[in-house]
């Protein structure tokens, strides 16, 4: 059995419905070069509003329920027998979070995931808007694999890679907004973001995708080139599609389930765990508490 992935790479408008309909067009493109799993970028509605601090912005916000967009990709995952992990804001009560829709390829809803980890700087300032995820990292059993996913930040931690995979992940996906820094525009961090995931989908022996939007962007105080640069990396590591800078694609891979299982087994490296050895990751100071003084 076949583990097929397809990242989408676009640029957005500030009009969701023009957005919608690009992201369903790539999407249907994807699924007709054999992609099943389809990763569209984060907050693929509009521009990427964390530019800036504006009350306004926090409107976008919405119930899942009353999402249309969600809706509408669910009607498409199940037309093209795909699954959609959709990159929404979510209104849930007086909170609001940066979440992911799980579609599986019937149109159903398996479940979200809300961003864990919220960066806050020039030009991202997403503190203002979301509030830390409270979901935990999750797995879910999709017609087309078992799929982790995390958030654009979260994809700079192995922490939440590795418990991805513990739970079983076959691929992990990142829906992404990432560009240049408004405070050093020559700053380019594209190709020490791809090696972070690239490793790890060494470390854990799965292939990885990230779905990077594209374009300038200008705010009120900053403005974001988005760097594009989505790929697939396989379970190695090594990137076997990658994106360019500034265009617009859709990405494919396909890796055989069954072999990837094999390897993971075989590579011992989730037979050779130490758990008990790694309390300090279970604290901010790195320090465990088995080798704290008393009253320290």
């Amino acid at each position: 059995m076949k583990l097929s992935l397809g990242a989408i790479q676009m640029h957005m408008s500030d009009d969701v419905a023009d957005n919608v309909a690009r992201a369903e067009r790539l999407v249907r493109e994807a699924a007709q070069r054999g992609a099943r799993i389809i990763l569209i970028p984060e907050l693929f509605e509009g521009h990427y509003f964390c530019k800036d601090q504006l009350p306004q912005h926090q409107q976008r916000a919405t119930p899942l329920d009353e999402n249309s967009t969600v809706a509408h990709f669910q009607n498409v995952a199940k037309e093209l027998n795909v699954v959609l992990p959709l990159s929404v804001y979510e209104r849930a009560g007086n909170a609001l979070f940066n979440t992911v829709v799980m579609v599986d390829a019937d149109g159903s809803r398996l479940g979200i995931y809300r961003k864990s980890h919220i960066p806050d700087g020039p030009g991202y300032t997403e503190k203002y808007y979301f509030s830390p995820g409270d979901t935990g990292f999750r797995v879910w059993e999709t017609k087309h694999g078992r799929v982790g996913v995390g958030i654009c930040w979260d994809q700079w931690f192995p922490e939440a890679a590795r418990a991805m995979a513990l739970q079983g992940a076959e691929c992990i996906v990142y829906p992404t907004a990432i560009g240049s820094e408004p405070p050093d525009p020559s700053w380019d961090s594209s190709k020490h973001w791809q090696r972070v995931m690239q490793g790890h989908a060494g470390a854990n022996l799965v292939p990885v995708m990230a779905a990077n939007r594209i374009g300038r962007e200008v705010g009120v105080a900053n403005e974001i080139t988005f760097y594009g640069s989505s790929f697939i990396a396989d379970n190695t590591g090594a990137l076997v599609a990658e994106a360019t800078r500034d265009a617009e694609e859709v990405l494919v891979a396909e890796f055989d389930r069954e072999k990837l299982a094999q390897l993971r087994s075989s590579w011992g490296l989730f037979r050779d765990r130490r758990p008990e050895l790694y309390g300090s990751l279970l604290t901010l100071d790195g320090k465990d508490s088995y080798f704290r003084s008393p009253g320290e």
